[in-house]
């Protein structure tokens, strides 16, 4: 027994010793670090530079950065290797991720209607200040995205203990005007002050700092990384050549200037303690330079200046201690859990949410916690949509952490939503300049309620406003009431019949609500009241009855549309079919027994061919049943939309101005679409139509034949260009100019 135990010990002491020389030799090496500087865009160059150093083995001890060389270096520290940013960095949706645009995938068709209506959205507060205020841009985006990337490393650390790789990085603290460094605190919070570019993105505000990019006061932070005790520093750094007198030329060029020297603090200390400096060009490229080419170029040259280092890093690998074929172990980040099915839940937490909002999700979703509950990646989403929708926050976010007996469900609610105001633009050569405002505003009450109103001037003037109160147990009920003027122009195979002027008031009472995401299901009552004003018309259209009346009409409207994209899109369907049954009193209208059905439909689906064709496939028409049909329900058909005039109009291809036709109606089209470079569109559609006033005699009547060729630019403003069309209803050629979006 005794000669066992000192055989133990003998093999405690010399592993110990082995350990102790291992250690010993790890402490004799001389730590490394990297520091990224910043530069928006020309920050993607790093990424090239960081494959250079895999591929020699150097080994990163420690790595530094401000602005993008934050975020490139924060995601290094938490195990993001150079290959892991490449593909992070292609995967975005840039012209997303920098600005304040909601997520298309998260939002309701009718918030996705709104997004490609208004050319224009900012937020309003009413009595009090809005923290996210000091920036054209708020910067939800890039915030959630950190947010995101960051999983598993979201909550406070210290950065030098809790990271993989010891980070810091810097902002600047506008109150004094003083550097700020990160050593700690939530890292996603941290990489998104490092980046918030004063007046574009707004600041962050912490613990009565205001902080903003800290380029403006230490934009290549060796001297972080020497301090964190860094022995030799390997810098990437990606500022163009000094300006000369002639460069500066324009308010961009004068404040871009500006920038560049409040750039400059500390540079040349810290470009002197630099042991290798890799300075990569980013000529022809600038701070906003998001494009997939652009990322491609710099990243290519970040590799191809590292490269030219090559010897250096391979002789520093004998002053840092190693060997020439050593190689550090790359790290891999971490991701989150997916829930491919059903966990047990064993506790709810809420986080930034108040008490009554907490009861609405427990009521409405019945969250118990017990061996009845449960949770799927189905349940998430609906939770985190009641989120935003029905609680009115700006993000929701559904974490899944693993328990002994099942998981633990954490909702986190971001800040409330302010009230919106949204302002579009358009022109046309029909209709000449229009201009619409719509405001949104979330009402806090005992039953959470959404106001929401907009106001059209031009050719055809629009008052709406709604209500919709978002209820516990059941479908969302809506409140609308419409008012529009229109002055409508009617043609009859292509030569102007008639005009009419008119008002038409449009209360909508909708006990039955969905609108989520591709879908929306809507059941209720519409009351209409028809006032006509004026009518001009030709010797042979007098016959048409025009009297001031008021209709009742029952209504059930299916809607789904998972297009990727409201004008130009490349994959996706869209399906909207509705029946509505007319009266003036209860069932009866005009006397008669009974009203008036109306069954419209039309549906369409996007084939892509290569990456820039797509085949797109129509099917579309208007059935109405019964006598008597009230002029203004009656079908019309003409350009490009669906109910861009009235309601019930239907586009048809070289058609440009409305025609009035037979009350039963079917039609198809064929559309080309073909992208020219990244934003130019042409599209050629080709479209056939039946019309007849009884359906059995549809096959026996003249086919409508059309076509129509248009360009389009698509612009931030909406797409601008024109179209040029013939049909033979009205057998005459037809240009149609389009500058923005449709409304």
């Amino acid at each position: 027994m005794t000669k066992t135990i000192r055989i133990l010990v003998l093999l405690a002491l010399l592993l110990a010793t082995i350990g102790g020389a291992s250690a010993k030799d790890v402490h004799k090496r001389k730590k490394v670090a990297v520091v990224l500087s910043g530069g928006g865009a020309k920050g993607m160059a790093h990424i090239g530079v960081l494959k250079v150093l895999e591929q020699a083995g150097i080994p990163i001890d420690i790595i530094t950065g401000t602005s993008m060389g934050s975020i490139v270096g924060g995601l290094y520290a938490i195990g993001y290797n150079a290959h892991a940013l490449d593909s992070v960095v292609h995967m975005q949706d840039w012209s997303y991720v920098i600005t304040d645009k909601e997520q298309q995938s998260k939002l309701s068709l009718t918030d996705r209607k709104k997004l490609y209506t208004y050319v224009y959205s900012t937020g309003m507060t009413i009595g009090k200040r809005n923290q996210n205020d000091g920036g054209f841009l708020k910067g939800n985006n890039l915030a959630e995205l950190f947010q995101n990337l960051c999983v598993g490393y979201t909550d406070s650390l210290d950065f030098s203990r809790d990271l993989p790789i010891p980070f810091a990085c810097v902002a600047t603290d506008i109150v004094n005007y003083e550097e700020y460094d990160f050593h700690s605190g939530k890292l996603p919070q941290a990489m998104r002050a490092s980046m918030a570019i004063p007046a574009v993105f707004s600041p962050v505000r912490m613990e009565g700092r205001v902080l903003v990019d800290g380029g403006m006061r230490n934009n290549y932070p060796a001297d972080i990384a020497r301090q964190m005790g860094a022995d030799i520093i390997i810098g990437v750094l990606v500022q163009e050549k000094p300006k000369t007198a002639d460069d500066m030329w324009g308010t961009v060029g004068i404040l871009t200037q500006i920038v560049d020297v409040n750039c400059k603090n500390k540079y040349e200390e810290n470009l002197a303690i630099t042991d290798i400096p890799i300075h990569v060009d980013p000529t022809g490229y600038s701070a906003a330079s998001f494009s997939a080419t652009a990322i491609d170029t710099l990243i290519r040259r970040g590799e191809e200046e590292a490269m030219k280092h090559w010897d250096e890093l391979i002789a520093l690998k004998k002053r840092i201690g190693i060997s020439q074929d050593y190689r550090p172990h790359l790290l891999s980040p971490l991701l989150p859990t997916v829930m491919s099915k059903k966990s047990r839940v064993t506790a709810y937490e809420f986080k930034n949410m108040t008490r009554k909002d907490e009861r609405f999700l427990r009521d409405k979703f019945r969250l118990k916690a017990n061996e009845n509950d449960s949770m799927d990646a189905y349940r998430k989403q609906a939770l985190t949509t009641s989120m935003r929708m029905d609680l009115f926050y700006q993000s929701a976010e559904c974490q899944t952490i693993p328990d002994s007996n099942g998981v633990r469900i954490v909702l986190k609610a971001g800040n409330r939503k302010t009230n919106q105001l949204h302002v579009g633009l358009r022109y046309d050569s029909e209709e000449h300049a229009s201009l619409q405002v719509g405001a949104n505003v979330p009402l806090k009450a005992a039953i959470p309620v959404n106001a929401d109103c907009a106001l059209r001037l031009g050719r055809r003037l629009m008052a709406r406003g709604e209500l919709t109160f978002h209820a516990k147990y059941f479908a969302c009920p809506t409140l609308t009431f419409t008012y529009r003027r229109n002055d409508i122009d009617i043609y009859i195979n292509g030569e102007r019949d008639y005009n009419v002027l008119y008002n038409q008031y449009q209360a909508d009472f909708v006990p039955l609500t969905l609108d989520v995401r591709h879908f929306i299901l809507k059941m209720g009552l519409r009351w209409d009241y028809i006032q006509y004003r004026n009518k001009l018309e030709s010797n042979h259209t007098n016959t048409i009855k025009l009297d001031t009346d008021h209709y009742l009409s029952y209504r059930a409207l299916l809607n789904y549309n998972s297009e990727d994209n409201w004008n130009f899109p490349t994959r996706g369907a869209r399906f909207r079919a509705e029946y509505a049954y007319y009266a003036d009193k209860y069932t009866q209208l005009d006397g008669h027994k009974f009203g008036i059905s109306d069954i419209n439909a039309h549906w369409r689906k996007s084939f892509t061919i290569g990456s820039r064709f797509t085949l797109q496939p129509m099917l579309y028409g208007r059935l109405l049943i019964g006598t008597d049909i009230p002029f203004v329900f009656g079908n019309t058909i003409g350009g490009n939309w669906f109910g861009h005039y009235v309601e019930q109009q239907m586009p048809f291809a070289g058609i440009g101005n409305m025609e009035y036709v037979d009350k039963e109606f079917i039609a198809g089209q064929m559309q080309a679409q073909q992208r020219i470079g990244k934003n130019h569109y042409v599209l050629l559609r080709v479209a056939g139509g039946l019309q007849c006033d009884r359906l059995r005699h549809l096959l026996d009547q003249k086919m409508m034949l059309g076509c129509q060729g248009s360009y389009y630019y698509n612009t931030m403003f909406g797409p601008i260009g024109g179209s040029l069309g013939y049909s033979n209803r009205t057998k005459e050629i037809y240009l149609h100019i389009n500058l923005g979006y449709e409304f």
